[in-house]
């Protein structure tokens, strides 16, 4: 039997604006080190089987389930590692934790008869764990325990009263031969306490943060979810049997799945789980808690940035220009200008190249007005940062005004912008540096750095780099309207719709 990892990757992390924003949520940020959330979750297991080798164990390569608009963004966070994935599943609509799971168990026993019913590891993209080693003596146990098949769950040991997480009880010890860590038996789930509550847990001992960590093997899932939630199990075979395969992107058929129904695996199972143990043991199979103390964050919050990164002296987190003078327990961010803190004391400062945030590290959950605000009024900072990402490269809006709109464009080598025509604008495009091969009505010609042409309005044009360095280029549109919907497109290596943009 194999481990099978399923990294989930939709969540939008909107308490982390304005670095984290919709198109470009947290997991693909190196908010705790050199590599991003997904990267880091990616590298946690590496040696795993090193370590372990008493457990004989192949990992696979990664199955990651993700929201469709962000696949090449999970695409190129593999490639920039060196590293493939089982596959890459799109969710068109988001529907929550249990029927992601659901469709990586699904796609895992639909494999070839080596890889049948792996154990599958279900972790998020964007957590954080200081203790690799410790995390990976805690997913050996896990494996064993779940190969026999019991259903496995990680619960935090805390550290503090927190409010802000659910909640898990264990029960009597678990005994199993092989065992290097403890292992008890999952008495209830709970959800978030108030502080009361929470200090009477970390006073008993009993109690345990829901990591959101589980382990067991894809065939036991798919009969729990069989029996529990029938309803999510045939919605998601639905979108599967309907869907296709576009390279390393598994598609689901969209009218199957947006008509699943949205729960957590918590919800979904092990709340129900747990609860029918005692009545239905002997059909149920075993619902095990093993305890992580391995520095673990979700990061759901910017304090909980804070609470993770290097401080100095005074207590303060600083990254990027930023300097404090006379201020304590401040976290400050600049990514594009200097940030002077003076006399502050427990902030949080957060500088990018078209917002800033400041607000009181103890109303750090209160970001998220901040984003319902910007989502209301339709404004565009909710979703996109000013450098946008995109498969072939990126942009950024250097100036806009009325008709004319001025960006900067950075194609990667080898790649290339769809085959398009624009019904409202002209563009001037100048090459900065690199080489651009053009094609605009019927003619196809290579431009050199400081050299330019013109794209007229309804013109049929492709911008590629055959070069092997990056292609950067100056962009002027001019036209009575600008928007990104303005696609018509006849050709597109990525297999984009037009609402995706250029």
């Amino acid at each position: 039997m194999s481990l099978l990892p399923v990294i989930l990757s939709g969540g939008s992390g909107t308490r982390l604006w304005p670095l984290s924003r919709e198109a470009y949520p947290k997991q693909f940020l190196p908010l705790a080190g050199e590599h991003t959330m997904l990267q880091a979750t990616v590298q946690r297991l590496d040696r795993l089987a090193e370590e372990h080798p008493r457990l004989g164990l192949h990992v696979q390569d990664p199955l990651v389930v993700c929201n469709e608009a962000h696949r090449f963004l999970v695409a190129e966070q593999f490639r920039v590692l060196g590293r493939s994935t089982a596959g890459i599943l799109l969710e068109p609509v988001g529907r929550n934790t249990a029927p992601a799971l659901t469709l990586a168990a699904l796609a895992a026993v639909a494999g070839d008869a080596a890889r049948a019913d792996p154990v599958l590891l279900v972790m998020p993209a964007d957590h954080i764990i200081a203790d690799a080693p410790g995390f990976r003596a805690a997913v050996a146990d896990g494996y064993l325990l779940a190969a026999d098949g019991a259903v496995i769950t990680f619960g935090i040991v805390p550290t503090k009263p927190e409010t802000g997480y659910g909640y898990i009880r264990q029960g009597e010890p678990h005994a199993r031969a092989g065992l290097a860590g403890a292992a008890y038996r999952l008495h209830a789930f709970v959800e978030k306490p108030d502080l009361a509550t929470a200090e009477g847990y970390l006073a008993s001992g009993e109690y345990l943060w829901n990591s959101g960590l589980f382990m067991l093997r894809a065939s036991v899932w798919l009969r729990l979810i069989r029996r529990l939630r029938p309803d999510i199990l045939a919605a998601c075979e639905a979108a599967l049997a309907g869907g296709s395969r576009d390279g390393d992107f598994l598609r689901l058929d969209t009218a199957s799945f947006e008509a699943c129904p949205s729960d957590s695996i918590d919800y979904a199972v092990m709340e129900r789980l747990s609860a029918d143990v005692a009545e239905h043991g002997a059909d149920l199979p075993a619902a095990l808690v093993l305890p992580l103390s391995v520095g673990w964050s979700d990061v759901g919050a910017w304090s909980a940035l804070w609470e993770v990164r290097e401080h100095d002296a005074a207590g303060n987190v600083l990254d990027g220009d930023a300097f404090v003078h006379d201020a304590e327990n401040n976290l400050v961010l600049a990514q594009h200008r200097m940030v002077a803190a003076v006399g502050v004391n427990n902030c949080i400062i957060v500088e990018t190249p078209d917002a800033v945030l400041v607000a009181d590290r103890n109303r750090a959950q209160d970001v998220k007005a901040v984003t319902q605000f910007l989502k209301n009024a339709q404004r565009s900072e909710h979703r996109h940062h000013q450098r946008v990402h995109r498969p072939w490269g990126a942009f950024e809006s250097i100036d806009a005004g009325e008709r004319y709109q001025v960006k900067r464009l950075t194609v990667s080598p080898g790649e290339s912008l769809s085959l398009q025509m624009h019904h409202h604008r002209a563009e001037h495009w100048i090459v900065v540096s690199g080489t651009a091969r053009v094609t605009c009505a019927d003619k196809t010609f290579l431009l050199a750095e400081n050299q330019s042409t013109y794209i007229p309005v309804g013109a049929t044009h492709r911008l590629e780099n055959p070069g092997k360095v990056p292609l950067e280029i100056i962009e002027v549109q001019s036209g009575g309207y600008l928007g990104e919907d303005d696609i018509v497109r006849f050709e597109d290596v990525y297999n984009r719709t037009p609402g995706e943009g250029c």
